[in-house]
């Protein structure tokens, strides 16, 4: 059963100082990426950003970046912080003769996340880029309505305008948005569409090849998926990592929690993949059997099969 909860104002500016940012650099830096990633990475403008992951022959997610182009050779990765040095180190193993660097330049970046009033003309669609002087702004998907916007911005500049924003709340609204970011906690746990990537611009199904492809591919196409991701409440403290259980089976988890964040009205958020039998039908629980009972919420997007 899904239930509907009240929902709590977000707006101002956050520092986000659990991201980080891997710069890819070099007249093939385009065209490696292209090679790695689910998304488009060679049809990528200035004025656009996307959601990308990098996946291991299997099809599962090492890694999710927010993907952009500041000129024609250099390409910035925003991915969790946690994940970054392996990402790179991984990412740079596939170099080989191509004319790429790739580096960690996350010393080079200052990362801000704005909400509500503090977004630059309010809503618009995500993964829009938008230049502001030496910083540009990346659409992200709402949070219960609420316009949000990725800043990154040269070392050292000042927020940009707008209300303090706490980085916890900043991440309640991550969870919000249904957008989940990979982390150290879930490396490896889940193909895109157990993330709902299909469905908020993470995979590019015309592209060409990239490590895990057919598996990422058969899942869309051949109706192997079995697992989606929802948002869930508890009373009881979520994190990353933490499986779920149906009251009826002890032994089997039916899913895995991808992100949680402390909601300021009281108990948890998160980001669940489950199994979508599980999802249909039957108690949910936290942990084991007996722990804190999850409670579905609406998705704030459709699924690419509902559009």
């Amino acid at each position: 059963m899904i239930i509907q909860r009240m929902t709590h104002p977000l707006t101002g500016v956050a520092s986000l100082p659990h991201l980080g940012v891997i710069r890819a650099k070099g007249e093939d830096a385009s065209s490696f990426l292209q090679g790695q990633l689910t998304q488009d990475v060679a049809l990528l403008g200035t004025g656009e950003a996307r959601l990308a992951a990098f996946c291991n022959a299997k099809g599962r997610m090492q890694a999710s970046f927010i993907v952009s182009r500041l000129a024609g050779d250099e390409i910035l990765l925003v991915c969790s912080r946690d994940l970054l040095p392996q990402t790179l180190k991984r990412l740079s193993m596939f170099v080989l003769r191509a004319k790429a660097k790739l580096t960690d330049a996350t010393g080079d970046f200052a990362l801000f996340g704005l909400a509500g009033a503090a977004v630059p003309g309010g809503a618009a669609a995500p993964w829009q880029r938008l230049d502001a002087g030496d910083a540009h702004l990346i659409r992200l998907y709402p949070a219960d309505g609420q316009p949000r916007a990725l800043c990154i911005a040269p070392a050292g500049s000042a927020p940009p305008a707008g209300a303090p924003l706490s980085t916890e709340l900043w991440q309640w609204g991550e969870v919000r948005s249904g957008v989940a970011t990979l982390s150290q906690p879930v490396f490896e746990a889940f193909v895109p569409q157990m993330l709902n990537y299909e469905s908020v611009g993470g995979v590019n199904f015309k592209k060409g090849c990239y490590p895990g492809q057919e598996v990422v591919a058969r899942s869309q196409f051949r109706g192997t998926l079995k697992r989606r991701a929802f948002i869930v409440h508890s009373q009881g403290e979520l994190s990353a990592g933490q499986e779920v259980f149906r009251a009826s089976d002890a032994e089997q988890p039916v899913g895995i929690v991808a992100q949680a964040a402390p909601a300021p009205g009281g108990g948890w958020d998160a980001i669940v993949s489950l199994q979508l039998t599980a999802a249909e039908a039957g108690e949910l629980h936290a942990g084991s059997v007996s722990g804190s009972a999850l409670s579905l919420l609406p998705l704030p997007y459709l699924l690419l099969a509902d559009v």
